[in-house]
C-alpha cells in the first residue's frame, strides 16, 4: 500500500494534519483532535464547511466534529454524578475542556485498504485542572469507504468516574428546511428549546424552527435524507443510547460571531452522545468507546 499522504498545515493559529487516502481527504486539528473537514473526491462535503469558523488557540471550533468531554453542554444541566467529578470553584465552560486541549498524533497505519489515524490525550500527573481523575483519552479515525470515529476513555485510576460526552458532528445539507431525519419515530425526546419538556417523535423529523432536542434510547442507525442533493448521510453509532439534534435557526445564528447569519441553512448537528441517563460510569480499569461511522449514499 502507498505511504499515507500526510501534510501539516496551519489554519490561522491552529496546527492541523491533512490526510489523503485513496479518494478521501480528512483535515484534523491538533487542538481538540477536532475533525475540521471530511470529503470524498467528486462528492459534496459530508462535514459542514463553515466559512466563518474561527481557528484560535483556546477557542472551540464551530464546524466539523468537536469532542465534548467529560461533560456535555451547560455544566449545571448535567446529572449530579457528572457534576460531582469536578472539583473547582471556577466557572465551568460548556462541553468540557478537551476540545481546546492539544492532542498528540500517536500513529498512522494501514489496515488492508483502510487507513487508521490514532490520536491521544494522556492525563497529566494529578489529573486535569479541576478534574483530578486518571482517565486517558484516545481517538481513532478509520478511513475506508466511510469515516469511522471512535473516542475511548480508559480509567486507570483508583476511583470510579462518571462522565457525559458527545461527538458534536456538524453535517452539510442542501437546506435544512428540505431534509428529514429517519430512525426517530416513536422515540421520546427532551426539547431543550421548549423549557426542557418531554415529547414524542412521530414519523421523520422535519425542521421548521430552532431545534435542540435530546433523543433517548436511540437506535444505532440514523439517516439524514437530503432529496435536493440526492443523498442519504447514514450514521451508525457505537456505545451510545442518546442523540442530540441541533440547528440554531435564524435568531440564534445571528448571535454567533463564528457563523454567517444564514449559516444555519446549510448545517445540521446530529451528535452521538452519552447524556442524561445515558452517562458513562467507569470503575477502575474499565474503558468505554463512543463511536460513529459516517457515509454518504446516493438516493
Amino acid at each position: 500500500m502507498p505511504t499515507p499522504d500526510v501534510e501539516i498545515v496551519k489554519l490561522d493559529e491552529l496546527t492541523c494534519w491533512r490526510i489523503r487516502h485513496e479518494n478521501a481527504e480528512l483535515l484534523v486539528a491538533q487542538q481538540g483532535a477536532h475533525i475540521v473537514s471530511y470529503q470524498r473526491q467528486g462528492e459534496k462535503p459530508l462535514i459542514w464547511p463553515n466559512d466563518e469558523a474561527v481557528f484560535k488557540t483556546g477557542k472551540g471550533i464551530r464546524t466539523g466534529v468537536p469532542v465534548c468531554w467529560p461533560w456535555f453542554g451547560v455544566f449545571e444541566r448535567n446529572p449530579q454524578s457528572v457534576k460531582a467529578m469536578r472539583q473547582s470553584d471556577e466557572p465551568a465552560g460548556a462541553h468540557g475542556f478537551v476540545r481546546t486541549a492539544d492532542w498528540a498524533l500517536a500513529g498512522i497505519e494501514s489496515e488492508g485498504k483502510a487507513l487508521r489515524v490514532n490520536l491521544e490525550l494522556p492525563v497529566p500527573a494529578g489529573g486535569f485542572p479541576g478534574w483530578p481523575h486518571q482517565v486517558d483519552l484516545k481517538m481513532s479515525l478509520l478511513l475506508d469507504d466511510q469515516l469511522h470515529i471512535q473516542l475511548t476513555s480508559h480509567n486507570h485510576g483508583t476511583d470510579t468516574v462518571t462522565l457525559s460526552q458527545a461527538l458534536h458532528s456538524y453535517f452539510a445539507v442542501s437546506d435544512v428546511r428540505n431534509v428529514q431525519v429517519e430512525g426517530l419515530d416513536g422515540l421520546e425526546y427532551i426539547d431543550t428549546a421548549d423549557d426542557w419538556k418531554t415529547a414524542k417523535q412521530f414519523g421523520p423529523l422535519h425542521f421548521t424552527d430552532e431545534t435542540d432536542r435530546i433523543y433517548l434510547d436511540t437506535p444505532a442507525q440514523l439517516n439524514i435524507v437530503d432529496k435536493d442533493w440526492q443523498r442519504r448521510i447514514q450514521l451508525t453509532s457505537q456505545g451510545s443510547k442518546s442523540t442530540v439534534i441541533w440547528n440554531p435557526w435564524t435568531e440564534r445564528a445571528k448571535a454567533f460571531d463564528d457563523m454567517a447569519d444564514n449559516g444555519w441553512q446549510g448545517m445540521l448537528c446530529i451528535e452521538t452522545a452519552n447524556v442524561l441517563d445515558d452517562v458513562v460510569t467507569l470503575a477502575p480499569g474499565e474503558s468505554h468507546t463512543l463511536g460513529v461511522s459516517i457515509s454518504g449514499i446516493a438516493l
